[in-house]
């Protein structure tokens, strides 16, 4: 059942990202709608695989890495969906669709095997660190998404030539705080999520932290992140900076996700 579910929400993001690629071309009003829809029936569906893959392994989907991606997937098009609950940010979902639709391809070719965790590793701690940790990521992916749009969209500016971006993308305004409200919301998040972890480590191991090859990076992540809200926040840094700072804080997040789990040995390592 999850896995018809699964290929489900696959198809249907695809058709989402279709309909929010045609109307960034077009600009037709009925294709937004139509667009958002759509993925919101994405999301539903994906909620549902995920509640079922749960039931069917009986533990918490986001032990291997085919459940990881999907769930990675799943938190950015929440957060998507809560931010345009709140606000309006023009052709946002032209470039949030095909990074989910991206993540869930990957994940349609991992194998959907069930992983089981140690006896020794079988905690609360580790739905907690794992579901904290990837919510927070889908917000700084999202931060990361606005920072490639503000890029963009400053350059056309500055070239004071309006080409296909320029009347498309957002007001710098509107995007340094799309910027601000995903590092408000992400940076606390994984910050929660390193405790947690920190925290089930010190019931496993006896020591909050082991130096991991993935504790390493996610220390490395968490500094890269708070040099970003310490210049915003502190300093007053705003626009072209942070978001080169928040594309490359990104770029780390993704080295943990993928890079380290595949490249490095450890306990976090899918490839052992």
């Amino acid at each position: 059942m999850s896995f018809l579910l699964f290929q489900s929400c696959v198809v249907v993001y695809l058709l989402a990202t279709a309909a929010y690629l045609v109307f960034f071309l077009t600009q037709k009003n009925t294709l937004r709608q139509t667009g958002r829809v759509i993925f919101l029936a994405a999301f539903f569906l994906h909620t549902a695989s995920l509640i079922a893959r749960a039931i069917e392994t009986g533990q918490t989907p986001l032990t291997s890495h085919h459940e990881a991606i999907s769930f990675f997937g799943w938190s950015l098009g929440c957060c998507y969906l809560s931010f345009c609950w709140r606000y309006a940010v023009k052709n946002l979902g032209a470039f949030v669709s095909p990074l989910v639709f991206a993540l869930m391809l990957v994940a349609a070719f991992s194998s959907r095997s069930m992983v089981s965790l140690s006896p020794a590793l079988q905690s609360w701690w580790f739905p907690v660190h794992a579901l904290i940790t990837l919510l927070a990521d889908g917000f700084l992916a999202l931060s990361c998404i606005g920072s490639i749009m503000y890029l963009l969209q400053e350059r056309e500016i500055k070239k004071k030539r309006f080409g296909l971006f320029y009347s498309r993308l957002p007001s710098l305004e509107i995007l340094d705080k799309l910027n601000h409200h995903c590092l408000s919301m992400g940076f606390p998040l994984f910050t929660l999520g390193l405790i947690a972890g920190s925290l089930w480590a010190k019931q496993v191991w006896g020591a909050y932290w082991q130096w991991d090859p993935k504790e390493t990076w996610s220390l490395i992540t968490w500094f890269l992140y708070a040099a970003t809200v310490h210049q915003r926040f502190t300093v007053g840094w705003r626009g072209r900076r942070v978001a080169i700072l928040s594309i490359v804080a990104f770029l780390s997040v993704l080295f943990t996700l993928w890079g380290v789990s595949f490249l490095l040995e450890g306990v976090h390592s899918y490839a052992s």
